[in-house]
């Protein structure tokens, strides 16, 4: 595919997303762009996540053992998540909230929160479209339903699963955070609410608070942005130099030429495995200092 269009296609596929326009529009102007209803729907098919794709993980991986169920969190509310950990860990383990995209929690997160699982970590992606019904396999409507969400219990939510999980019985008393785009933007929000209980922090491309909220920031925080995603750059730019300015334990990467949702393995076109994998040795990393036990 010719990069120009193909970046032109990325970003009015963004807008549709980001932006919540119609899918007529968007159809519309990738016709106009592909040339065939036919070519643009295929256009479309390669940049959106394909729900069908491949796991990288084993969804019966005898090291792990997983399951899906419920939890109470503020107000006596209920949570659904998905839950992974190492079967045998043989010593204390760290736990990570994993924290989903504006899809709400799809397959890709919970094979996600088995990666963070075979690190050696225990692992929760909870589904924030809970007090809506839960997630459903229409990724439009989720979209809609995230659009809709009530950002203060979100928040809340988020900040009484950490709690719970810094008292997991085995685990190390220290809790960390990824999230990925609308879950990059929540986990910023979530490392500036939770205090000193949430021990590290990780954000992919995911939209920035106000900068002037930098010097509440006490969490270590790794951030992962696209060099061709300047929707997010808008905000993460400034939030990066504030934290910078304030002296705050901020670690910031920039990966170039790749776009927004570059650690995405079920989008063919957006997916940048070399990036993913680097980004990734960063943040296992960063959360092995951060929650491990100490000797």
């Amino acid at each position: 595919m010719d990069p120009s269009l193909r970046d032109r296609a990325i970003g009015l596929y963004d807008a549709f997303t980001h932006e919540h326009r119609d899918r007529r529009t968007l159809l519309r102007q990738m016709t106009a762009l592909a040339g065939s209803v036919a070519a643009a729907e295929a256009l479309i098919g390669g940049i959106a996540a394909a729900p069908a794709a491949a796991a990288l993980t084993d969804v019966a991986d005898p090291r792990l053992v997983t399951r899906k169920g419920s939890y109470r969190v503020a107000g006596g509310a209920s949570m659904t998540g998905y839950f992974a950990a190492p079967r045998n860990p043989g010593r204390p383990v760290g736990a990570v909230m994993v924290i989903h995209e504006n899809r709400g929690l799809q397959p890709h997160i919970e094979d996600v929160a088995r990666r963070v699982a075979l690190a050696g970590f225990f692992a929760v992606a909870p589904d924030f479209l809970s007090a809506q019904g839960g997630t459903t396999a229409d990724e439009n409507l989720a979209r809609e339903m995230i659009a809709k969400a009530d950002m203060d219990q979100v928040l809340a939510s988020a900040v009484a699963t950490v709690a719970r999980l810094g008292k997991l019985a085995n685990g190390t008393g220290r809790v960390g955070t990824v999230g990925f785009c609308w879950g990059g933007a929540l986990v910023n929000r979530v490392a500036l609410a939770a205090g000193p209980a949430l021990a590290a922090a990780v954000s992919y491309y995911g939209p920035a608070p106000d900068p002037a909220e930098a010097p509440r920031l006490n969490t270590p925080l790794m951030l992962h942005y696209a060099g061709k995603d300047a929707r997010v750059a808008q905000t993460g730019v400034p939030w990066v130099a504030a934290l910078k300015a304030a002296n705050k334990p901020v670690e910031a990467f920039d990966y170039p030429g790749v776009d927004h949702a570059f650690n995405n393995d079920t989008s063919a076109e957006r997916y940048d495995k070399a990036a993913a994998d680097l980004a990734w040795g960063r943040t296992i990393d960063f959360f092995h200092r951060h929650l491990d036990a100490r000797a």
